[in-house]
């Protein structure tokens, strides 16, 4: 089968899109799929490349758009290619309207992964409200099957109504071999907070998390938050970490490589993602990189895997922007390190039954042979 796939960007961006398609991809090549990405050329890496037997080519863009690349030669592109079926993703349009058009006219299946609703703040947030109300109920009516990675978004999402017959749930996966328990130092008390810190992932709760930070800190001084990730942003909770009398307690590292990551992940007591914003999160791929390593999460009740964390414990869930809340469960596993451990086992189990990206990978597959 040849499939291409069309996401705004693409690994090494870093992004919960771009990881969900680069390993999505993988697995199915490794299924012995063709699979082929056509993409924005933003990390300036080579125009047309072999990546783990992915095929990615990459465009140029003239700017971007509410955090959307704008690829005038995409439409041609598109045409040019030889596929079977054409997988594309929102919250980032554009590629996904495109891919829509193409795909109608020459008739072959629409695959729509609806990661979150689009959304935005100022100028972004009229952009998003125009596209929604217009181009948006195209695709969404273009597209032959519709993916979610949560059955909330049913009942969320205002733009999804009408549409269940088409939606399938498949959730996001995990690369349980990379992400792993491994011999290293714990940092004691220690939390790990992963993200791109810029305006379009406000919504991850890093603001929240250091107010509650500044809670925790009373019961135990020691306290450490380690924040991984770089962007516009970042100034800006430093100055906010320093504002709350933080500067102790918080280290930034910046971007972390993927080589560091899982050490990051396995060197922290808990992980934590404070998400506030049903609309935006997609599933919280970050927390299942954490249970994988072994690690007790809190997180708050809108991420996608929120329900199994609390129905299996692995983990404690929180109201989103309750700091006080969020203090008290982070203050309650660094104090109880036995509850924290056996949290951890659980989620490590949880993530090997359940959320592999062989067994998402197959499940989609099923998708795709359906249409075809």
């Amino acid at each position: 089968m040849k499939i291409l796939q069309t996401p705004v960007r693409f690994h090494p961006f870093i992004g919960g899109v771009e990881n969900y398609v680069y390993n999505l991809s993988r697995e199915l090549v490794g299924l012995g799929h063709e699979v082929t990405v056509l993409c924005a050329n933003e990390t300036k890496s080579e125009r047309e490349e072999l990546l783990d037997g992915i095929r990615v080519r990459r465009l140029p863009y003239i700017g971007k758009i509410a955090n959307t690349n704008i690829t005038p030669g995409l439409p041609i592109e598109i045409l040019r290619e030889d596929f079977d079926l054409i997988h594309a993703h929102l919250p980032t349009p554009w590629s996904a309207d495109w891919s829509a058009i193409v795909a109608k006219i020459r008739r072959r299946p629409l695959i729509l992964t609806y990661h979150n609703d689009i959304v935005g703040s100022g100028f972004a947030s009229r952009v998003a409200h125009l596209y929604n109300h217009t181009a948006l109920k195209f695709l969404l009516k273009q597209a032959d099957k519709i993916l979610i990675t949560q059955p909330k978004y049913l009942k969320s999402s205002p733009y999804l109504k009408g549409y269940e017959d088409k939606v399938v749930v498949i959730p996001v996966g995990v690369d349980v071999e990379r992400f792993r328990p491994m011999h290293s130092d714990k940092l004691n008390n220690s939390i790990f907070f992963l993200s791109i810190l810029d305006e379009f992932h406000r919504y991850k709760g890093l603001d929240q998390l250091l107010r509650a930070l500044a809670f925790v800190k009373e019961k135990i001084p020691d306290v450490r938050l380690i924040v991984g990730g770089g962007g516009d942003l970042l100034e800006h909770y430093r100055r906010l970490s320093e504002g709350l009398g933080l500067e102790e307690n918080v280290e930034f590292l910046g971007r972390v490589s993927d080589d560091m990551l899982g050490n990051y992940y396995n060197r922290c007591a808990i992980f934590v993602l404070p998400s506030v914003s049903r609309a935006q999160e997609g599933f919280g791929m970050v927390l299942l990189e954490a249970m994988a390593c072994g690690k007790p999460v809190v997180c708050t009740d809108i991420v996608g895997v929120a329900d199994e964390v609390k129905a299996e414990g692995a983990g404690l869930i929180v109201e989103p922007s309750n700091v006080n809340q969020l203090a008290e469960a982070i203050s309650h596993l660094l104090q109880n390190e036995s509850i924290a451990q056996k949290m951890g086992e659980v989620g490590r189990r949880l993530v090997e039954e359940r959320y592999s990206w062989e067994k998402v990978a197959r499940r989609v597959e099923e998708v795709y042979e359906e249409l075809i």
